[in-house]
């Protein structure tokens, strides 16, 4: 059952990863179609992007937060609410790919274990400078049991798709919900509750 297309649904994504990964460079990259200039997210900020999935039309607010450990807490604060999360490390840093776990705790902590997530490897342009593994990210990925994408901001790679496949993910268990809600609604009408024998 496809949800309601004359509505757009508003779609809370968060990008999460250690500072300097490219997180900017990619919602820049995938909504904009452009790489910014500056490097690093002070604090917060957010762009919006309108996709379509099976006819219905889904208002992606992408929020791009600060790595920096001195706005770690601000940054987990606005991942309540999100329906999903693109988590990114840079192949060229084996750091902020052991810290996706911490990401992932944050995650889990603050959105829940169902929430959906799409794990990226990122610059994968830097192959000469690689030292991750495409491997070691698959391994990560299955680990979870989240889908996986190496990608580049710079050179466009992947972009367009990881953001789909979480999307699309996002969008099928909001579907999914509906129709569990629906069965409900027509398998178990409520009872009413003006009579006591019926309590």
């Amino acid at each position: 059952m496809a949800l309601a297309a004359d509505k757009k649904l508003l779609t809370k994504l968060v990008m999460a990863g250690d500072s300097n990964v490219g997180k900017t460079c990619i919602v820049s990259r995938y909504t904009d179609n452009t790489i910014p200039s500056y490097i690093s997210t002070v604090g917060i900020d957010f762009k919006t992007k309108t996709i379509n999935i099976d006819d219905a039309e889904l208002k992606l607010q992408i929020w791009d937060t600060a790595g920096q450990e001195r706005f770690h807490t601000l940054s987990v604060s606005y991942f309540r609410g999100a329906q999903g999360f693109v988590l990114v490390y840079d192949i060229t840093n084996p750091d902020s790919f052991e810290n996706t776990s911490l990401w992932m705790k944050d995650i889990t902590m603050k959105a829940g274990e169902e929430v959906e997530v799409v794990l990226l490897g990122n610059k994968c342009d830097m192959e000469d400078k690689r030292e991750v593994s495409k491997e070691r990210g698959e391994k990560l990925a299955w680990e979870y049991g989240i889908p996986f994408y190496e990608t580049s901001a710079k050179e466009n790679i992947n972009i367009e798709n990881a953001f789909y496949r979480l999307s699309e993910a996002i969008y099928a268990k909001r579907s999914s919900l509906l129709i569990d809600q629906n069965v409900v609604d027509l398998r178990e009408p409520k009872k009413s509750t003006s009579c006591m024998a019926c309590r």
